[in-house]
């Protein structure tokens, strides 16, 4: 069967370079409509890979994330944002990208091309079998990722992938492959439109669905965030407010003293 990257063919707008500014928001905002449909179509596959994730990191496990330029630039977005809302450490959940951190600002000519590299990446990271690898790549066709999650496999290493195109050589590769087929974009081939968002949407799944069965939300609240800054902090009080009868500022003197909101409530004794 031929392979045909979906996310490359031509879109069905022409001459866009003719619309008003009204018509191109209109139009690329239609295309976008579109993409929540096609994620709900990949649930089920999406429900395997979370049990998958979860049960390795209940073993202490860690999650990482592999993709070049934009797939890879998410990954690393939701890799980086774990630590800070659910308080988990930076190494929980890790994000690599094809040409290393350089890549995340600007593209790093041949780095996705390189199939031996995402493996050379993931062994300084002192990879195990406890953990699970995801490959990230809207085509499914990047070296970087295959290469990754075919070393993954003979090492008896979880794996998944986010794809924007059905029977991809990715999802071949993949243990627990998610293809979310959002079709062609609206400015062909740029994947960063529709499947860009298309990703984002899988992965704020894949990691928040995974820290909530570990325990990391309490209610629908992040009990367990970084107070990083002066918003958290209001923030975290106001949650311990909800929770227990204390004032603002007493609050505000639990919080600094057992440093998290779930901390602060489980030791309040009235």
């Amino acid at each position: 069967m031929n392979f045909t990257k979906t996310t490359e063919q031509a879109s069905k707008y022409q001459h866009l370079e003719k619309m008003s500014v009204n018509e191109l928001l209109q139009n690329i905002n239609n295309e976008d409509k579109t993409v929540p449909l096609a994620v709900e179509k990949a649930l089920p596959q999406i429900e395997k890979l979370v049990t998958q994730i979860v049960a390795k990191m209940k073993q202490g496990g860690r999650l990482f994330y592999i993709g070049a330029g934009t797939s890879g630039r998410l990954g690393v977005v939701d890799a980086s944002e774990c630590p800070p809302t659910f308080g988990v450490s930076f190494d929980t959940v890790i994000g690599l990208i094809a040409g290393g951190d350089e890549a995340i600002r600007r593209a790093v000519e041949n780095a996705e091309d390189d199939a031996e590299q995402a493996w050379i990446d993931l062994e300084s990271c002192l990879i195990t079998n406890k953990d699970v690898v995801v490959g990230i790549a809207a085509s499914g066709t990047t070296p970087y990722v295959i290469g990754g999650l075919e070393k993954c496999n003979k090492n008896n290493i979880v794996t998944g992938c986010i794809t924007c195109n059905e029977g991809s050589p990715l999802s071949k590769v993949a243990g627990f492959p998610i293809e979310v087929v959002v079709g062609p974009e609206f400015v062909t081939g740029s994947s960063r439109m529709k499947a860009g968002t298309a990703q984002k949407l899988v992965l704020n799944m894949l990691s928040t669905a995974t820290m909530i069965q570990l325990g990391k939300v309490k209610g629908n609240k992040m009990v367990d965030m970084q107070l990083s800054n002066d918003k958290l902090v209001d923030r975290g009080i106001k949650m311990i407010m909800e929770e227990i009868p204390v004032t603002y500022e007493i609050g505000g003197i639990l919080l600094k003293k057992y440093g998290s909101v779930r901390n602060a409530i489980l030791n309040y004794k009235t």
